[in-house]
């Protein structure tokens, strides 16, 4: 495979293919094979059929990733089979059953998912188990009656790309002819305006009516872009009058989106789904899998105190661990909690900073409780409202610097009955552990939303 002289591009390209999949592999796969290249198609000519099944399950991945992160360039893979008279048997490896075959196929939409993201490794919570389920009911069956569009809408970095992923790399697994076509809604656009430049929209059109799944990240970026939204439309109407699935994600949701009535209208027919932020638990529970995954020494107690501290996103959280990963291994120390506050000094949540509202308390109480935010502040006594409403006022006189009567006005009640809150609460506190745990993580929800 020394072709490199051809085109010289080649050589740095395969270099990272032999240190990724190792040189024994490298060399058995790749040595006998010739490789030449012309945008954006790569051709590889392999001594038989067996050879090209191999590279395409194990190693294609690999070579596409490599070339896009070399050229920028996303290839597509021809197979071609040598064709000899006398085919000379170098090793016993090579000896396979004399049969004519075809050119392997290749699928040219599944390059574009991260395999890395699946079902299995993405932690299911209470904070995100309706996108979870509802992502894996489309995943099952194409284009399923009432799930279709999908729409999941979250803040940044909490799971949205990891579903949409998890969705494509499920169904090619259980199809791996499906036409699966994952992008952004950047790349929508740029891929719109590149089709009007070439002229060769008809093509544009054909490649997304072909599909049978669309997952677009960020559709919020298609949006105010006219044109673009308009054949998203067009594409869309397509798509789902074929009953073939879309799945979108967006940072807010479908109403919230100022797209044409008539899209507007398409995405309310579906499923929107939030993702909201992972409580305390489900962040412990990420750092301990990507502690896992990386196989990094890190206690429970550094990964309590970053889950703690880092309360905005997953991605976040990730970028936390992999931070101090990377400080411990260079500097060959074992990670502490001081190590990690330093770290991540700018990242943590500052308590001091955190100006606490009082209607967040309400809304987050309430929310806990299914009490209505008016009940706080009304005359109603029974216990399904009153203990709520003194859990708040327990939280207030913790979390704000108002003054017992200024608490009381917030509840409409005066500052006595602040003080007998604040004191009942309190007693449950110091003799329930499980009622204090509660207390916990509504105090965490709080900080969440006030951050």
């Amino acid at each position: 495979m020394e072709n490199f002289q051809e085109n010289p591009i080649l050589a740095p390209i395969l270099q990272e293919v032999e240190h990724i999949i190792g040189k024994d592999a490298y060399e058995l796969w790749f040595k006998t094979a010739q490789l030449s290249y012309e945008q954006p198609f790569l051709t590889i000519t392999i001594p038989n059929a067996v050879w090209g099944k191999t590279i395409q399950e194990r190693y294609q991945s690999v070579i596409k990733d490599t070339f896009l992160k070399h050229t920028g360039t996303e290839i597509q893979i021809i197979y071609q089979i040598i064709q000899t008279e006398n085919p000379v048997v170098m090793d016993a490896r090579q000896v396979v059953p004399s049969v004519a075959a075809p050119t392997v196929t290749v699928n040219p939409f599944a390059a574009r998912l991260n395999s890395e993201y699946t079902f299995e490794n993405f932690i299911e919570s209470p904070s995100n188990r309706f996108a979870y389920k509802s992502a894996q009911t489309v995943a099952q069956k194409l284009g399923v009656k009432g799930y279709n569009p999908l729409v999941i809408y979250s803040a940044p970095g909490l799971g949205k790309t990891h579903l949409l992923h998890a969705i494509g790399n499920q169904v090619l697994k259980e199809n791996p002819s499906a036409k699966v076509l994952y992008m952004t809604g950047e790349e929508f656009v740029s891929d719109y305006i590149e089709s009007l430049q070439t002229k060769s929209t008809n093509i544009f059109r054909q490649k997304y009516y072909s599909l049978d799944y669309l997952l677009v990240d960020d559709i919020q970026f298609v949006v105010g872009k006219s044109a673009s939204e308009q054949e998203f439309f067009y594409i869309f109407n397509k798509l789902f009058g074929n009953q073939k699935q879309i799945v979108l994600s967006s940072d807010r949701t479908p109403q919230q989106l100022e797209i044409d009535e008539r899209l507007s209208s398409r995405l309310l027919s579906g499923v929107p789904v939030e993702i909201k932020r992972p409580n305390l638990e489900t962040r412990i529970a990420i750092l301990r899998q990507k502690r896992d995954l990386m196989n990094f020494t890190i206690g429970d107690d550094v990964l309590v105190f970053i889950a703690e501290g880092i309360q905005s996103s997953v991605r976040e959280l990730e970028g936390s661990l992999n931070q101090i990963r990377a400080y411990c291994k260079t500097n060959n120390v074992v990670p502490t909690i001081p190590i990690a506050k330093e770290l991540l000094a700018d990242r943590l949540v500052n308590e001091e900073d955190i100006i606490i509202n009082v209607n967040n308390i309400k809304k987050i109480v309430g929310k806990h409780f299914a009490v209505k935010m008016e009940d706080f502040n009304s005359k109603k006594k029974n216990q399904s409202i009153a203990w709520p409403r003194q859990i708040a006022m327990f939280l207030t006189t913790e979390m704000t610097d108002l003054s017992l009567p200024e608490i009381g006005r917030e509840f409409n009640r005066d500052h006595s009955t602040v003080v007998h809150a604040r004191d009942l609460v309190r007693d449950k506190i110091n003799t329930d552990p499980f009622f204090a745990a509660e207390i916990n993580r509504m105090i965490l929800d709080i900080k969440a939303v006030d951050k």
